[in-house]
């Protein structure tokens, strides 16, 4: 089976091509952060604009690269949730376009369930089941992965995500958009003993997660600085810090209370690199196997939604004549495949 995967959810357009037998054989990603820096956070008609004017430029673009032809394609992938609307149904109406002129059969995967999956893209592969800590712009949760399409969320945001807490506190610190590289590029630089942050809810039972105060405390505590590069260095550093702590505390809990000793990082955040090597040395001191994709597949890219539905078109999944796509999308109310096993060893990849 040959797959061609879009992704549209946001403001990146990505197109892969998977190949069940070969694997990943070509994707290309392009980023609309110029065009929304400007107005300092994504503005959804002018995502969506843009997703028309780049998708189908790139799919002919990946096909070359993947030196295939449309008539090789088995089945195309599209994310169908959550995500912007505008910016979903571009995606959804040109792969469900694509796979009517092509006569195959096309599915529409989910943005979350794509990410959870993209470290199976890496080798070695983690194989079912695993915790996975999904860190982004929009999202923060730790979930059980049992098999596809077998998820139960053991911990979420009540609030910002972390990695809007850091474009946020970016944003205070003048560091412009987007600001979640800028502020872990310029924390490289600085060191502790500035200023104090909070790590939330890292001591209270439970494994959900709350970040909005921590750029409350930041304004806070920078109102008694002087705002030259070298303190604003130690007070980015001091926050990824608190983030640091707190997504490593909590993913190691999750995994204690689980008994799962899988661990599986995606987003992109999980790109952050003093992430991994706090998660790393943490892991290792408790005999726990962490597992990442590689950095461009952190965030989001077409390859994580051609193999997520590479293997639910393996199973015989496929979408309906019309056209769909959700804003919102519970997670858990995804289901295997009918008629895939539904053991704990479900869709593990060798």
């Amino acid at each position: 089976m040959r797959v061609l995967g879009i992704e549209t959810s946001c403001d990146e357009t990505g197109v892969a091509v998977f190949d069940a037998e070969r694997g990943l054989l070509a994707h290309a990603l392009y980023s609309q952060v110029r065009l929304h820096a400007e107005f300092g956070g994504v503005v959804p008609e002018l995502a969506s604009r843009d997703h028309v004017r780049k998708l189908l430029p790139l799919v002919k673009q990946v096909l070359v690269e993947a030196d295939t032809t449309p008539g090789e394609i088995s089945g195309v992938a599209y994310t169908a949730g959550p995500g912007l609307i505008g910016a979903l149904l571009v995606g959804a109406c040109t792969g469900r376009s694509l796979a009517w002129a092509w006569g195959v059969p096309a599915v529409g995967v989910h943005h979350m369930e794509g990410h959870l999956l993209a470290p199976m893209l890496e080798s070695p592969a983690p194989e079912f089941p695993f915790i996975a800590l999904l860190v982004s712009g929009g999202h923060s949760m730790l979930v059980e992965v049992l098999g596809l399409g077998r998820y139960r969320v053991l911990g979420e945001t009540l609030d910002d995500a972390a990695g809007e807490a850091f474009d946020k506190t970016a944003k205070v610190l003048g560091l412009g958009y987007p600001g979640g590289p800028a502020l872990a590029k310029l924390a490289a630089g600085g060191a502790p003993g500035r200023l104090r942050l909070p790590r939330p809810m890292l001591n209270r039972p439970g494994l959900d997660f709350s970040f909005s105060g921590l750029k409350t405390a930041v304004i806070t505590g920078i109102r008694a600085l002087e705002l030259d590069e070298r303190v604003k260095a130690d007070v980015a550093w001091e926050f990824q810090e608190a983030i640091v702590d707190t997504l490593v505390g909590k993913s190691l809990r999750a995994v204690a209370e689980t008994g799962i000793r899988r661990l599986v990082i995606a987003g992109g955040v999980g790109a952050n690199r003093r992430l991994r090597e706090r998660l790393a040395a943490a892991a290792a001191a408790e005999g726990v196997e962490v597992f990442y994709p590689r950095p461009e597949f952190c965030t989001d890219n077409g390859a994580m939604i051609a193999y997520a539905g590479m293997l639910r078109l393996a199973a015989g999944e496929q979408a309906p004549a019309a056209i769909e796509a959700r804003a919102r999308w519970d997670l858990e109310s995804l289901r295997p495949p009918a008629g895939t096993s539904t053991g704990p060893d479900a869709g593990a990849a060798h």
